[in-house]
């Protein structure tokens, strides 16, 4: 950091240096696993220009990398975390680019499909940012006939008791006798498979084939980097986020 940069909070600084998303250095600093000059910090914590970090006992610096940005084909059974120390089949791993990138948001360990990956810890909080209403689109195969009940309940919102929230209207069509297409523009936890069981049906299969701009266009397991367009697409569909309060 430089000596003329104001103290910023911890999770903030440690994305802008695309160490990690803040969410996933919020979980860093809950678990006890980050210390600022030899002592263990605390939730809201600020960093000034002075102080060493520390993550596991490694010291943390800005490495100015360039930005990069990739789209990912998630296989099922790989989990969207950069926690490599708890799970075995992290996507970090998995990917194993030769420069720290993580996810921008999740895609649930039972379900496939397309998920970026960065280093740009400002675009990760603009895109996840709830009231920007981003699109996610999927494809769904449940364990019996579509209804067309099930398609109006699914679209005009499920209450999901669990969370103390009701699902947005979204978009939802009927593919075929077991498959429907769902445009979600919110991401709650879990947020398909619970609406699906809210309402009695059960998910065999899950597969995310857009998020905004981009559509899924790789075989399962590979990446890409995002082209040119693609990104000045994305940052033109986020312009209007403001940076997230200190």
């Amino acid at each position: 950091m430089e000596n003329n940069v104001e103290p910023v909070r911890l999770n903030k600084y440690l994305s802008e240096i695309g160490h990690c998303s803040r969410r996933a250095a919020d979980k860093l600093i809950e678990s006890g696993r980050v210390y600022v000059n030899g002592e263990k910090v605390v939730m809201g914590q600020k960093v000034a220009p002075s102080d060493r970090i520390e993550i596991d006992g490694i010291p943390i610096e800005s490495t100015n990398e360039k930005n990069v940005y990739l789209a990912f084909h998630k296989p099922v059974g790989i989990v969207c975390t950069t926690d490599t120390h708890v799970e075995k089949d992290n996507i970090i791993d998995f990917i194993n680019y030769p420069t720290r990138i993580f996810p921008i948001g999740r895609l649930d360990k039972a379900s496939e499909g397309l998920i970026f990956m960065t280093n740009d810890g400002d675009i990760v909080n603009k895109i996840l940012r709830a009231r920007n209403n981003h699109e996610k689109e999927y494809i769904v195969r449940v364990d019996k006939p579509i209804s067309q009940t099930f398609v109006q309940r699914m679209s005009t919102g499920i209450p999901l008791e669990e969370l103390g929230k009701t699902t947005k209207s979204c978009v939802v069509e009927k593919i075929s006798t077991f498959e429907f297409k769902i445009i979600l523009t919110q991401g709650l936890n879990r947020q398909i498979r619970r609406m699906c069981e809210y309402l009695d049906y059960r998910v065999i299969k899950l597969k995310r084939v857009r998020i905004m701009n981009i559509h899924l266009d790789l075989p399962i397991g590979q990446w890409r980097y995002l082209t040119t367009d693609e990104i000045a697409e994305i940052h033109s569909m986020v312009s209007d986020s403001a940076k997230a309060i200190d």
